[in-house]
């Protein structure tokens, strides 16, 4: 079973090229967005610690898509920050804050997001450990982005410790990791940061120029042979695009789920109007009844 996704919904950018612009009254990005993808991963929980009540509000919009699903990036301070930073308090109030979708059944996993700068060595999986610790009983997926991590012996460790290891299509580099590797546990799970190997590598670049990058049809063939592969090996395949500026992820997102289903998904209209060489590939809906 696969899952076709995107990461975050508030870019600005997508108005009038992912939503309407105008947006009509009571519009909300999520029910829009689920008519047309089965899974959201949500980014702000990097940057903040995720609300409750927002959380209880989302799972009330999605009532009529039943079979929408979340993944959830685990907060930057337990990745990104001094290991300090990896306490027991911080796990509580991230744990509470995605509460209502773990209780309403629709979190299927935390992503656990490093930097290139994270390789192994003894600190790291001191980090690693103590973060498994506070989240003993959620569904881990760890995106390393070093190759050091890709050994044998280190992803038998990796799966001894219950975590699940997502693939990456991101720009080519000696360091990154391997395309191809064992999933460890959990979900399979493929993340597409896009090919912009320029601004990528540039450091006075800004995350809308990182991910600013439109996959070629060739490109999506291969991403759909990869996706039908990991679904083969595990119980539940994930696609999240993550190449978010324009609306990219979207469009990249209902391809490939065209290339694997064979038969056109449905777009929004303004996306279409955004990429016309999608209409040989998707259908438009005849009227939106979502508001």
């Amino acid at each position: 079973m696969i899952l076709y996704g995107v990461a975050g919904w508030s870019y600005d950018d997508w108005a009038g090229r992912v939503y309407p612009k105008p947006r009509p009254a009571g519009f909300h990005p999520l029910p829009y967005l689920a008519a047309f993808i089965d899974l959201m991963e949500l980014n702000s929980s990097f940057y903040a610690l995720p609300r409750p009540d927002h959380a209880a509000r989302w799972v009330e919009l999605l009532e009529p898509f039943p079979e929408f699903r979340f993944t959830a990036k685990l907060h930057q301070g337990f990745t990104h920050g001094a290991l300090d930073d990896v306490r027991a308090d911080a796990a509580e109030a991230f744990r509470v804050g995605v509460a209502p979708l773990a209780e309403a059944g629709r979190l299927l996993a935390l992503l656990v997001q490093f930097p290139v700068t994270f390789r192994a060595g003894a600190e790291a999986w001191t980090r690693l450990e103590r973060i498994r610790d506070l989240f003993a009983e959620e569904t881990l997926v760890l995106e390393l982005r070093h190759r050091s991590w890709f050994e044998a012996e280190r992803l038998e460790r990796l799966r001894r410790l219950r975590y699940g290891l997502a693939q990456l299509d991101l720009p080519a580099a000696r360091d990154h990791p391997p395309e191809e590797h064992g999933g460890l546990v959990g979900p399979g799970y493929l993340r597409l940061h896009g090919r912009n190997r320029a601004a990528w590598f540039d450091a006075r670049a800004g995350r809308d120029d990182r991910y600013d990058y439109r996959y070629g049809q060739s490109e999506v063939r291969t991403l759909a042979d990869r996706l039908r592969g990991i679904d083969k090996r595990s119980e539940k395949a994930l696609l999240v695009a993550n190449n978010h500026f324009g609306g990219q992820a979207l469009a990249v997102a209902l391809e490939i789920k065209a290339e694997i289903e064979d038969r056109p998904p449905l777009a929004p209209a303004p996306l279409v109007e955004a990429f016309p060489d999608l209409r040989e590939r998707v259908r438009t809906p005849g009227q939106q009844t979502l508001f």
